[in-house]
C-alpha cells in the first residue's frame, strides 16, 4: 500500500492551524500587506518566498506578535492571536543571527526558555537531552557558541526554539549565514527534523532552491499579495503568471499573439520572420489574445540537425554557455535577434561537448512543453 499523500490543504474537512483572513499592514502611507487571506496546515512545511519588500517578513513577525495588523484577523487554532502577546503565544521564532548567548553552555542555552518557565530541572535535563540528540549535538553539549561551526550554530538555535514544543515554528532567513554546502545539507536537515517532531515550521526565504527543496507549499509573494500558493512542484511546472514563472528558476518567455487551432491547441505569432509556435493549454485564449510562452530551458532539446518530428524548431547560433558541472546551459540566438536558453544534462567529459560557441544549431521542443500565459 503507498503511504498517503499530505495534502491537507485539499481537504475540505481538515482545519487550518493558522488563518490570516483579509489582514491589511500599513506602515504610515505605505502598504506592506494588502488584504491578503491564506490558510497554513498542522504539520506543514510551509515557505513565503519573494523578494525584498513584498512583505514575507512583516507576515512573519505579525504571527510572532511582534506586528499588530491594521486589518484582518490572524488565528492560531481556532484563537484569535492579534490581542495575544509573543510570550502568550505557542509560537517560537529563530532568527538569522541565532542570537545565542556566548557566555552558556550548548546546553544551557537550549535550556534556557525551560529554565524561564520554570520548569522542573528533570524534565528540563530530559527535553534538553532529548533536543540534543534530535539535532545530533549530543558531544558538544558543554562547549560555548564560539567553539563549534556555523551549522551547528544553527542546529543550537534550532534546538532551543524546539524545546518548548511550540505548535508553530517561525524561521526568518535561517540558512543565510551558511555557505551553499552547508546551506543544502542544512536543508535536508531541518525537513528530517520537521517531520520527526510533527512541529508547523513557515520559513521565509528570498532563495527559491530553498523553498522548492523543503517546503510542502511555497507562497509566492509581491508587493504585499499573495501571487501563487502551491507545492513547489506545481509553481514550477504550472505558474499561474509571468511574475512566478519568472520569479522560480530559469524560464525563457516569448511574448505572441494566440489563436486556436483545435481544442485546447494554440499557435502562437511571436515574429513576423518566424513560424508560428504551437502549445497546448487547459486555460482558453480567445482569438487574437497578447499571451506569454514560458518554457523551463531543460524542455528545449539542442542539435545539429532539424529534428523530423518535433512541433516547435527554431535555428540560431550558440552564443555563450555556461557550464555547471552536472548540466550546460547552452544560450542560443536566433537570427532576428532572440536569445533561447537550452539545458542538458552532462553525461560525457567537458572535452567530448557536442556542441560548442558559434555553433548554428536546431532548438525545439514539444507542444506541451511550454505553459501559455496572459501576464
Amino acid at each position: 500500500m503507498p503511504a498517503s499523500v499530505f495534502a491537507p490543504w485539499n481537504d475540505p474537512s481538515e482545519k487550518p492551524l493558522i488563518r490570516f483572513r483579509n489582514v491589511t499592514k500599513r506602515f504610515g502611507d505605505f502598504t506592506a500587506i494588502d488584504d491578503l487571506s491564506l490558510d497554513i496546515f498542522e504539520r506543514e512545511f510551509f515557505a513565503l518566498l519573494g523578494p525584498s519588500g513584498c512583505g514575507k517578513t512583516t507576515m512573519m513577525r505579525m504571527l510572532a506578535g511582534f506586528e499588530s495588523p491594521s486589518d484582518g484577523s490572524i488565528e492560531l487554532a481556532g484563537q484569535d492571536i492579534v490581542s495575544v502577546p509573543p510570550n502568550k503565544r505557542a509560537v517560537n521564532m529563530m532568527f538569522q543571527s541565532y542570537a545565542l548567548f556566548p557566555h552558556l553552555t550548548i546546553w544551557d542555552n537550549i535550556a534556557f526558555g525551560l529554565r524561564r518557565d520554570k520548569r522542573p530541572k528533570l524534565d528540563i535535563a530530559d527535553r534538553v537531552e532529548e533536543m540534543l540528540k534530535l539535532t545530533r549535538l549530543e558531544k558538544f553539549a558543554r562547549r560555548k557558541p564560539h567553539q563549534i561551526s556555523g551549522g551547528q550554530r544553527q542546529r543550537v538555535a534550532l534546538a532551543r526554539s524546539l524545546a518548548k514544543a511550540p505548535k508553530l515554528l517561525l524561521l526568518d532567513e535561517p540558512l543565510g549565514a551558511l555557505d551553499k554546502k552547508l546551506r543544502q545539507d542544512t536543508q535536508f536537515e531541518l525537513m528530517d527534523i520537521q517531520e520527526k517532531t510533527g512541529t508547523t515550521f513557515v520559513i521565509v526565504t528570498h532563495d527559491q532552491e530553498e523553498a522548492m527543496t523543503v517546503a510542502s507549499r511555497v507562497a509566492v509573494m509581491d508587493e504585499g499579495r499573495l501571487i501563487q500558493v502551491a507545492t513547489p512542484d506545481a509553481i514550477y511546472e504550472a505558474p499561474n503568471s509571468v511574475y512566478v514563472a519568472d520569479f522560480i528558476g530559469d524560464v525563457n518567455i516569448i511574448a505572441g499573439i494566440a489563436s486556436s487551432t483545435g481544442p485546447g491547441r494554440y499557435k502562437i505569432a511571436w515574429r513576423e520572420d518566424q513560424a508560428p509556435f504551437v502549445a497546448m493549454s487547459d486555460k482558453p485564449f480567445s482569438e487574437g489574445a497578447e499571451c506569454y510562452l514560458a518554457i523551463r530551458p531543460e524542455k528545449v532539446q539542442i542539435s545539429a540537425q532539424k529534428p523530423d518530428e518535433a512541433a516547435n524548431t527554431v535555428q540560431g547560433t550558440v552564443l555563450d554557455i555556461a557550464y555547471l558541472g552536472n548540466i550546460s546551459t547552452y544560450i542560443v540566438e536566433l537570427a532576428n535577434g532572440t536569445q533561447i536558453k537550452a539545458q542538458i544534462a552532462n553525461t560525457r567529459r567537458i572535452s567530448n561537448r557536442s556542441f560548442t560557441w558559434e555553433d548554428t544549431v536546431w532548438l525545439s521542443w514539444s507542444d506541451t512543453a511550454g505553459i501559455l500565459l496572459d501576464g
